[in-house]
């Protein structure tokens, strides 16, 4: 099941990895930041499961979805950018 559901994620192209990991940014924000609502404990610990699940799953799929080639893409990037500066 798990090849699977990579072998498809890997369809996908490095701009939609990259559309997929910054998704998780807002969800991380969400579920830290409901906490200062004046809501039922219950409530935030239903809202920081759902949104920081999302953002997990954002950051697994994103990640899945570029591959190491990706990652490495993303590595030299930066380092290009470090030694322009």
């Amino acid at each position: 099941m798990k090849e699977k559901i990579q072998k498809y994620l890997s369809r996908f192209s490095f701009r939609t990895g990259m559309i997929v990991l910054i998704l998780c940014i807002p969800c991380y924000i969400i579920s830290l930041a409901q906490m200062a609502l004046p809501i039922s404990n219950a409530m935030k610990g239903v809202l920081w499961f759902i949104f920081f699940g999302m953002a997990k799953t954002f950051q697994y799929g994103g990640l899945s979805i570029i591959g190491v080639e990706g990652v490495k893409r993303i590595k030299n990037y930066w380092k290009e950018r470090k030694n322009k500066s």
